[in-house]
């Protein structure tokens, strides 16, 4: 025999039955897709410009008259361009150099700071501040001033009696203080890697001491394979920045890549065949062997991190 439970409810009041679950899941399926709404939004802004860039890399065009169809030509005319061999060379010199001096130093001081120095995040903060601005106008046009023929650079050896050159308008001098500049700006890697270092346990270094291991042979043997995952996204990150480069030679030459071309960054390059030239369909072939290179560089680097990087799991 079955016993009815009656609940009696306050006068006046009434129950509202539960929705069901399938309305509630509805529900907040909307909620979900309206909060996304912007991203989708702002997807239309990437994925239409990524296509007609790709179809435009196929054309001939000047951004004033219809595009014209050309097949393969302009990747044809890449094989004989001088200028374009000219800015890959510029730009695989500061990436290959500038990347990892600058995670060499952003390392060292993050070392140095994960000892327990006293202020740490103001130091931290002063480190991390040329990160936001080295890519700025204004910090161009400052090292500009530093390294030009009666900047600050030149005033500091002529104490010491020593007649600096122009190392902003000396080929030979002009890419290596861009170099300088990014080196500079490791506030950015230092702090993820301060971060990684504060996640190594104490445990491994103190097992280490005690088998009498000294302060390099645990770099070597603790710190390194232990931080290899951040040294890792380090230089991913580093490296796809360093092959966009751009604000830095265009402030520092004018737009015009000098001087002699030591300066012409690909995407400078890019830049004058679009924008100074109205070579449009040129500018979008070499913005897609742009992606084609940053992909394929950052394709050997996972291929290669199953020998040197390691993970917990």
């Amino acid at each position: 025999m079955t016993t009815t439970t009656r609940v009696t409810l306050p006068t006046g009041s009434t129950a509202r039955p539960a929705p069901p679950p399938r309305r509630v899941k509805r529900r907040k399926d909307r909620a979900g897709y309206l909060f996304l709404l912007p991203w989708f939004i702002g997807m239309l802004f990437t994925v239409i410009p990524f296509f007609a860039s790709l179809y435009l890399a196929f054309t001939d065009y000047n951004l004033l008259n219809a595009p014209q169809w050309i097949g393969l030509d302009n990747f044809r005319e890449m094989l004989d361009d001088p200028l374009l061999r000219q800015s890959l060379k510029v730009t695989f010199v500061y990436t290959f150099v500038s990347v990892p001096l600058s995670l060499v130093v952003a390392l060292g001081v993050a070392m140095l700071l994960n000892r327990g120095v006293r202020g740490l995040p103001v130091y931290r903060a002063i480190f991390y501040l040329p990160s936001l601005l080295g890519g700025s106008v204004a910090v161009v046009l400052l090292w500009r001033y530093i390294f030009g023929l009666d900047g600050i650079v030149n005033a500091f050896l002529g104490w010491f009696g020593i007649d600096g050159p122009g190392w902003t308008s000396d080929p030979d001098y002009a890419l290596t203080t861009l170099i300088i500049l990014h080196i500079w700006t490791f506030g950015s890697p230092m702090v993820i890697f301060l971060a990684g270092l504060r996640q190594i346990p104490t445990m491994y270094y103190e097992a280490a001491a005690v088998d009498g291991a000294s302060k390099w042979r645990q770099f070597r043997s603790v710190t390194l394979p232990l931080l290899s995952p951040i040294i890792f996204f380090n230089l991913i990150q580093s490296l796809i920045s360093s092959f966009q480069t751009f604000t830095q030679g265009f402030i520092m030459s004018g737009g015009t890549g000098g001087p002699a071309d030591s300066t012409m960054f690909y995407n400078l390059y890019l830049y004058q065949q679009g924008f100074s030239q109205f070579n449009m369909g040129y500018a979008a072939a070499m913005a897609w062997m742009l992606l084609v290179i940053i992909a394929a560089f950052t394709a050997l680097n996972f291929l290669a991190a199953k020998y040197w990087v390691f993970y917990d799991n």
